[in-house]
């Protein structure tokens, strides 16, 4: 991972060419530098129920409180500090299939945002004493911290058959003796994609990361206004390290981050449903607004389904989504093979095949009309499903993909996506035609 910040909280902008006094931010972790918590998981007995009948029984650990929310897994054997703060698992409880969870503790400096998002975390074993020299605490500790539950001796493995034959399922859990409180609650409980989830993660204000960041000539960096539904920290390092990156709320219109003066558009992953009338589809139409004024645009994850409904595809939920760092991606372009990072339970329909490998509720968007006045062509498509990972647009400098290529965790091989876009802004100011340009294959 490159352009590593301070060991305490995050700084994007540290170590880029020009910059001075970049603005901090907080990271997860820090309150694990700041005090560490004396209280041991309680290893309380624990039920964990199903809306659909199942139940499960466990031990508890984190903090002491009810978890509530959409239970979903994701197949990383790494990288759980990574994913415990991922924004996109907002509104979820997260199911990890590798059977130790906490191995290597909690490091400084390495989340992907400030706070743990999902709302509850299941596992079959919880390591209460991490084993790394750079440990700064468990994930007892830091789920303790954040006020989010665990629960643990859970049989993941049938759990995660039960997810995949069946599709992802409403749950509670939490201690047993409040079992028939819990069956109330599950009983009454909603989809949190009913909810205003981008709302809820993203920023609260604009700033600019890397004010002043210049190129190894000396050149002035192109502005890139960078709107966060819900992004990793490391998607905002890898943006810094090739633009001068302003930080922008979901909600901020394309008017209000026109004053900015910026020289590209990028949309960020998220969580929730894309379809969603609130701070989601304000971002679509700014995004729309952007390709159709002929800027740069560039969409990862939720940005990648925001696009897809501005060019007039439904969105729909999957049965039960991509989440790891193992997902085969195949470019339908050059037949190439990606192995990339994903986090993501809606996909945009392919305009010949449909909507496939889709949940069992049929939950989908409303086919709309395309308000980018650009044809698309899918460009990616998973291996293992066939379902769309990205778009280009054709006759514009915009493209999106369905994956992670910040890679944080995962492997690396999309990362040279990050170029692509880069190329892709670089020609726009330069007034290459379209045609001519190499960011645009």
């Amino acid at each position: 991972m490159s352009g590593i910040g301070p060991t305490k909280g995050f700084a994007p902008g540290v170590d880029v060419s020009g910059v001075e006094n970049p603005p901090h931010f907080s990271d997860a972790a820090d309150i694990l530098l700041e005090s560490l918590t004396d209280e041991p998981p309680s290893g309380e007995d624990g039920l964990l129920l199903l809306a659909d009948g199942t139940r499960y029984r466990g031990r508890l650990f984190g903090a002491p409180v009810v978890a509530e929310g959409e239970l979903v897994f994701t197949t990383g054997m790494t990288g759980y500090q990574e994913s415990l703060t991922d924004p996109s698992f907002a509104g979820q409880v997260l199911t990890f299939t590798w059977p130790l969870l906490g191995n290597y503790g909690i490091h400084a400096g390495s989340s992907e945002s400030a706070r743990v998002w999902p709302r509850g975390v299941v596992c079959r074993q919880l390591m209460e004493i991490p084993d790394h020299r750079d440990s700064i605490g468990s994930v007892h500790d830091l789920l303790f911290a954040h006020g989010v539950p665990g629960i643990q001796s859970i049989d993941t493995r049938e759990l995660t058959r039960r997810v995949r034959e069946h599709g992802t399922v409403l749950c509670i859990f939490g201690p047993a003796e409040m079992e028939r409180e819990m069956l109330v609650r599950l009983d009454e409980m909603t989809p949190p994609d009913a909810e205003d989830l981008v709302a809820e993660v993203t920023s609260k204000d604009a700033v600019i990361l890397n004010p002043g960041a210049i190129d190894e000539e000396g050149n002035k960096l192109p502005r890139l206004a960078a709107i966060d539904c819900g992004v990793k920290y490391n998607i905002l390092r890898e943006l810094c390290l090739r633009f001068e990156v302003v930080w922008f709320p979901a909600s901020t219109s394309f008017e209000d981050i026109l004053e900015w003066n910026p020289d590209a558009f990028f949309a960020s992953n998220g969580p929730g449903d894309p379809a969603h009338s609130g701070a989601a589809s304000a971002a679509k139409n700014t995004l729309a607004t952007a390709v159709r004024e002929g800027l740069p645009v560039m969409g990862i994850c939720l940005g990648h389904q925001l696009m897809g409904l501005a060019a007039g595809l439904r969105t729909y939920k999957l049965r039960y989504g991509h989440r790891g760092a193992n997902q085969p991606v195949v470019d339908l372009e050059n037949g190439r093979v990606y192995i990339t990072s994903q986090n993501h339970g809606f996909a945009v329909e392919d305009p010949e095949k449909g909507m496939l490998a889709p949940h069992p509720s049929g939950a989908c968007s409303e086919r709309g009309v395309n308000q980018l006045e650009a044809p698309f062509r899918v460009r990616h498509v998973n291996a293992n499903d066939r379902t769309v990972e990205g778009l280009d647009l054709i006759g514009k400098r915009a493209f999106t993909i369905q994956y992670h290529p910040e890679a944080c965790p995962g492997p690396h091989d999309a990362s040279p996506l990050f170029d692509r876009f880069s190329e892709m802004v670089a020609d726009h100011l330069a007034g290459i035609p379209i045609s001519a340009s190499r960011g645009d294959v």
